[in-house]
């Protein structure tokens, strides 16, 4: 992989990223950009900002697959993108995809999420 490394020692951070459809995975992949529910911007933008490096699990909602995992390059700003079509995202940030691959929970189940009362990562 062409991705690098996190800096021995430091924090590395990583969010389950749901879409509610396959074409904005396609447009983050092809354009190297995401952009998340306004909610969601404050916790992202500090993992980003105190983290070594914070890692984006992507999952279509309801198809009981990862879609892949990216990594985020920039804080969300606060311009907005007409690309997804839907007035309740907030600012886009940039992503540099490390794996794109349909990856079934199934294969996951094993992972526990200690800050989620170990509830399995999906």
């Amino acid at each position: 992989s062409n991705c690098p490394s996190p800096r021995p020692n430091t924090l590395v951070r990583y969010f389950i990223m749901k879409s509610s459809n396959l074409q904005n995975i396609g447009i983050s992949q092809q354009k190297g950009i995401w952009s998340t529910m306004p909610s969601n911007e404050r916790k992202l933008n500090r993992a980003f900002r105190e983290s070594s490096m914070v890692y984006l699990v992507f999952s279509i909602q309801g198809s009981g697959h990862f879609q892949g995992f990216a990594r985020m390059a920039s804080e969300i700003g606060c311009e907005r993108s007409q690309d997804w079509g839907s007035d309740g995202f907030g600012g886009v940030f940039k992503v540099e995809w490390i794996r794109k691959e349909s990856i079934p929970f199934q294969l996951a189940h094993h992972l526990l999420n200690p800050w989620n009362d170990n509830k399995k990562v999906q």
